[in-house]
C-alpha cells in the first residue's frame, strides 16, 4: 500500500510498521496515535508516535522511511503527500514508571501494526491528566475505554493510578466513564 494524501492515520500506521518490521525493526505505536486507532471517532492525532523496541544493527530506519516517501525534518519525519508526521521518542516503552513489555499486533492482510494494548492506551492518555492536569487527555482515555470496553482492565488502571499517587485522577476517570454509559 502506498501512502497518499488521503491515507488515514490507521493506514499510515500499518504501512510504516510493516515496512519497519520487514526491515528488521520492531516499532510499537503509542501515544495519541494509538488512541486514534482504538477510538477514531473520538480521538484525532496528527502524528504517529512509534517506540522502537528492537532493531538489528545493520538496519537503517531512515532508508526504510525514505522508501515510503518520508524525509527527516528536525526531530520528526514528514511525508511529501500526507500531513501526518512520524515521531520516534526515545524508549524504553513505558507508562509512568511501568515498563510496557507486551503489546498487541493487529493484522490486516499481509500488513501488521504493533500497538500498545487498550488498557495501556488508556493509561498512556490518562498520564497527561495525572501529571499535567490535561483535561483532553482524560477525555481521550475515556474515549478509548468506551470504544474498547471489553479489552480495557479498569482494575489495572486503578492500581496504576494508586501506584503513581494519583488516586483522585482515577476517581475522575471512573466518573467520566460512568457518565458516558
Amino acid at each position: 500500500m502506498k501512502i497518499t494524501r488521503t491515507s488515514s492515520l490507521r493506514d499510515v500506521a500499518f504501512v510504516v510498521c510493516t515496512a519497519l518490521h520487514n526491515g528488521g525493526i520492531e516499532a510499537v505505536l503509542t501515544g495519541g496515535s494509538a488512541a486514534t486507532v482504538y477510538a477514531p471517532h473520538a480521538c484525532q492525532s496528527h502524528d504517529l508516535d512509534f517506540i522502537i523496541t528492537f532493531h538489528t544493527p545493520q538496519t537503517d530506519a531512515g532508508k526504510i522511511l525514505a522508501s515510503l516517501g518520508y524525509s527527516v525534518a528536525g526531530d520528526h519525519y514528514e511525508h511529501a503527500n500526507n500531513a501526518l508526521v512520524l515521531e520516534f521518542p526515545r524508549g524504553p516503552l513505558a507508562i509512568g514508571r511501568d515498563l510496557v513489555e507486551k503489546w498487541d499486533t493487529l493484522r490486516e492482510g499481509s500488513m501488521i501494526l504493533h500497538i500498545i494494548r487498550p488498557t495501556d492506551s488508556c493509561r498512556d492518555r490518562l498520564a497527561g491528566f495525572l501529571f499535567w492536569n490535561d483535561r483532553g487527555s482524560l477525555d481521550q482515555a475515556v474515549a478509548v475505554a468506551r470504544a474498547r470496553r471489553k479489552d480495557v482492565d479498569v482494575k489495572v488502571i486503578r492500581d496504576w493510578c494508586r501506584s503513581e499517587g494519583k488516586e483522585d485522577a482515577f476517581v475522575a476517570f471512573e466518573r467520566e466513564l460512568s457518565a458516558a454509559r
